[in-house]
């Protein structure tokens, strides 16, 4: 599959994120300024605070209490070590205060978080990571449509994703695109440094997840009466689209998404493995969130999160040798909305993540009670026959919805299973 390409370099003097928000205090040296490789991410413990078993991911820790004596703590930390603080924010639903610090150039970043991870002040203690969409534009292929394929007009007349809340964790999206507009139900960014702007991989992620219905433009969404949260945390360093994160936009992203609701979270996005990440996926797994990730064609593993156990896996439908719990789903030939008030084709397994988004949206419309794994089990199970080595199972859309409700969803155009999911 091919991608939207860009070197390293040039991400970094786009820059990174730092925290300017109410709920952070303004450390700042600018983010932009710095560089990832020479970043680490220092956790601090937030107190408990009346804990009850019964509470919220967010209520037994007060994200205020002792804010002031945890940033003496990272200031002492970076004095002691020569860091330069950059940045702080907290993340509740783990109990900790998450400190961006920057390693002096007369040390290595491998070699202060092995120091750092032995100090009982510290809670844990890692490197900054970079991630990357997974996807790019190109206006020479030719449509493949895939609302005919997953038969969306039949499907939107059982289900539309009515009020289900998507957090799409992303560049910017162009909210004033004609096929957007009133869309969007919450608007975040969290790449601090940078102004928020419509960019071209969010705008193509979203158009596909949520685009209006019957109002004569563009395309339909598989979703389209979803609630879109729109969450930049990537930023675009290239014309054609390229864009990167960093693990301390997202975690702030997600953590976001949990304080505010989701229920399913898009990350058309991959990169290397990531602990501050992965704790705060499976809290939000163990919240009941749903998590739909792009596989990397590129890494055996399919690349984090996609491999992440629990997460939604996502390839799109011209891939081959894809694993067996792997998700296949259109990601060739998608037209889809752009900056600017216009559409485009896009290809890439973002994209394919994205129909699943929408797809699960579907879903939790019909049964918000359904848990991310019996999400899974359902598109699993429900794929069109004739799959072989060379053309892996596509996720059936109409029999996944036919499972949930227990009827069937298409008109019986074509074959679907009809069993109800077991928590029915």
């Amino acid at each position: 599959m091919k991608r939207w390409h860009t070197a390293l370099a040039a991400a970094l003097c786009a820059g990174l994120a730092a925290c300017a928000s109410v709920n952070s205090r303004p450390v700042q040296k600018a983010f932009m300024h710095g560089s990832a490789e020479r970043q680490i991410l220092v956790m601090l413990r937030l107190p408990p605070s009346h804990f009850r078993p019964d509470e919220s991911y967010t209520g037994g820790y007060d994200a205020h209490f002792g804010r002031d004596a945890r940033h003496r703590v990272a200031e002492q930390l970076a004095g002691e070590h020569g860091l330069q603080l950059v940045a702080e924010w907290p993340m509740q639903s783990l109990g900790v205060d998450c400190f961006v610090m920057e390693v002096p150039s007369n040390d290595s970043p491998a070699h202060l978080v092995k120091r750092l991870s032995s100090d009982p002040r510290i809670e844990s203690v890692q490197p900054m990571n970079l991630f990357h969409t997974l996807g790019y534009n190109d206006p020479l292929y030719s449509l493949q449509p895939s609302a005919k394929l997953w038969h969306l007009a039949e499907l939107h007349e059982v289900t539309t994703g009515r009020n289900v809340m998507v957090a799409e964790v992303d560049t910017g999206v162009d909210l004033d695109h004609p096929d957007l507009r009133g869309q969007v139900a919450v608007v975040q960014n969290f790449v601090d440094d940078s102004p928020y702007v419509a960019e071209t991989h969010g705008t193509a992620v979203a158009g596909i997840i949520v685009a209006r219905a019957d109002n004569g433009l563009g395309i339909a969404g598989v979703a389209p009466q979803a609630r879109l949260m729109v969450l930049r945390a990537c930023w675009q360093v290239s014309a054609q689209g390229a864009a990167l994160c960093s693990s301390f936009t997202l975690a702030k992203a997600l953590q976001f998404a949990l304080d505010h609701n989701a229920q399913i979270i898009n990350l058309s996005l991959g990169g290397p493995r990531d602990r501050l990440l992965e704790r705060l996926l499976d809290m939000a797994l163990m919240h009941g969130v749903t998590i739909v990730s792009a596989v990397d064609p590129r890494v055996g593993s399919g690349g984090f999160p996609a491999s992440h156990a629990g997460v939604l896996a996502v390839a799109g439908d011209d891939e081959r040798n894809v694993a067996a719990d792997v998700l296949v789903a259109p990601g060739r030939d998608i037209p889809t909305t752009i900056p600017g008030g216009r559409w485009d084709f896009v290809t890439g397994s973002s994209f394919a993540a994205a129909h699943v988004t929408g797809l699960v949206a579907l879903l939790l419309e019909l049964e918000p009670r359904i848990q991310p794994q019996q999400v899974h089990d359902a598109l699993i199970s429900a794929g069109t026959s004739g799959a072989s080595a060379d053309r892996p199972t596509m996720v059936d859309a109409c029999a996944a919805v036919a499972r949930a409700v227990g009827a069937c969803a298409c008109g019986c155009a074509v074959a679907h299973a009809t069993r109800s999911l077991p928590y029915r």
